[in-house]
């Protein structure tokens, strides 16, 4: 049930990420909330929600904004597996994982995301895209702030309520 709960958050958040996150754009950074989610997810949900997340949202954002199928899926399944893992070793500190793990995440997937598109189409990988790189890495990681402590908490909690003894 939690393998279709993501798959269909996935979705609707690449729909959002297509529609309302032009809108959204401060200069040179450009929100990237399919793999903050995406990497939450993985954190909170697990390794397998997480992948289930990154692989699902990146099928459906290749579809909606026309890239090259597969692309985006793949960059998002490496960058959600290397924030998984940034997440498992900041385990003691689990409230702050999501931060940490983003930060790590999105300049992966950004760097994934213009040499997949470049080695799969015959767009070259210009100064100008490679510039966004860090603002972007930025206003993801203020997102993963804002939302993912929140997450991780509620996670801990219910999780604390389920394990209640009798």
């Amino acid at each position: 049930m939690k393998f279709t709960i993501a798959a269909a958050l996935a979705v609707v958040t690449a729909l959002v990420e297509f529609t309302v996150v032009p809108y959204l754009r401060i200069g040179d950074a450009v929100p990237h909330p399919i793999l903050v989610f995406g990497v939450i997810a993985a954190i909170v949900g697990g390794l397998e929600v997480g992948l289930t997340w990154a692989f699902v949202g990146g099928l459906a954002l290749d579809v909606v904004t026309q890239r090259p199928l597969g692309s985006t899926s793949f960059s998002l399944l490496i960058a959600v597996g290397a924030g998984y893992l940034v997440g498992s070793f900041l385990g003691r500190i689990r409230i702050l994982a999501p931060i940490g793990a983003t930060a790590v995440a999105s300049p992966l997937y950004s760097m994934l995301i213009l040499v997949t598109t470049a080695a799969l189409t015959t767009a070259p990988i210009t100064s100008a895209a490679l510039g966004m790189i860090l603002p972007s890495t930025v206003y993801d990681v203020i997102i993963a702030a804002a939302v993912g402590p929140l997450a991780v908490a509620i996670s801990a909690r219910r999780r604390d309520v389920e394990r209640m003894a009798w």
